[in-house]
């Protein structure tokens, strides 16, 4: 039972990741699309892919539509009821369907005043009181559930709750808000969850920058794991020869610490490349 999923720019769509992440993070069936945002294609793409006006779309294996991520969240909970999508506990359940909720319909101040970019971080944002109200508001949702589960992640395990908050957590991290150290320590959880490192790397490998989400501010790094020192070079011999993804012959090359690694194509190469340690599957070569 395989699933079909159309996002947009990795780097800069925060409905993509939540819709992604609602497949990534538990490892259920799904084959991605990709489309670029603000191009002429963009609408083209989404309404051959069978979706209205946005992203991150989604085709049953049944041939259903899921135009939104509450209804892709929702849809999958129910499918996939023993893979612990949401607490088991019916009281937390509850819970992580309100927060849920309400970060899909509110928090618009943040939303417009700090558009999610994985890219870069900024420095010198100063948030008005909008957005202060906004961060308020979230450590009280994040403090309320940490509090009964003690962490990591808001209800100990990794849920749809949290992969609904991880683009909140990456505005935090690249604006340098202001908030808590246990809300820090919540948005360093994601930063170092494997999936989110995955979709970040892959957003270097995806399209080009986005001139739209340019802030006007002096740049910095985005706080995320440093990753191993990795670049593309153009030929090999390489220590492999299958890509560690896909298993074909390998055709393009990185330098990644000081040797030679192949890949089936540039997609498999740059994202390697933008963080090696967030790919299991490489590391095993690596590491051997």
């Amino acid at each position: 039972m395989t699933y079909e999923l159309l996002i947009g720019d990795r780097s800069y769509s925060s409905w993509s990741l939540r819709g992604w992440l609602c497949f990534a993070a538990f490892d259920l069936p799904v084959k991605t699309h990709a489309t670029i945002l603000y191009t002429d294609h963009f609408h083209k793409d989404v309404a051959a892919f069978g979706g209205v006006t946005t992203v991150p779309v989604v085709k049953t294996p049944e041939g259903g539509m899921l135009n939104d991520t509450l209804a892709i969240a929702w849809h999958l909970a129910d499918q996939f009821a023993d893979q612990g999508l949401l607490p088991a506990d019916p009281v937390d359940r509850a819970h992580a369907m309100s927060i849920m909720a309400e970060m899909h319909s509110g928090f618009m101040a943040l939303r417009g005043a700090c558009p999610m970019n994985l890219r870069t971080a900024w420095a010198g944002f100063r948030p008005g009181a909008t957005v202060f109200a906004d961060l308020t508001r979230i450590e009280a949702i994040w403090a309320g559930a940490l509090a009964g589960s003690g962490g990591p992640f808001l209800f100990g395990d990794y849920t749809l709750a949290d992969a609904f908050y991880a683009p909140v957590a990456a505005r935090i991290a690249g604006y340098g808000l202001p908030v808590s150290d246990a809300a820090k320590a919540y948005v360093q959880a994601h930063l170092t969850h494997g999936p989110f490192r995955r979709w970040r790397a892959m957003g270097f490998a995806h399209g080009p920058e986005q001139g739209t989400y340019e802030m006007g501010l002096p740049r910095a790094p985005f706080p995320a794991p440093k990753p191993i020192p990795a670049r593309a070079v153009p030929s090999g011999p390489s220590l492999n020869a299958t890509c560690p993804y896909s298993d074909k012959p390998v055709t393009h090359f990185a330098d990644i610490s000081g040797r030679v690694f192949g890949f089936c194509n540039a997609f498999c190469r740059d994202k390697t490349v933008a963080d090696p340690e967030a790919w299991p599957d490489f590391m095993a070569i690596y590491d051997s």
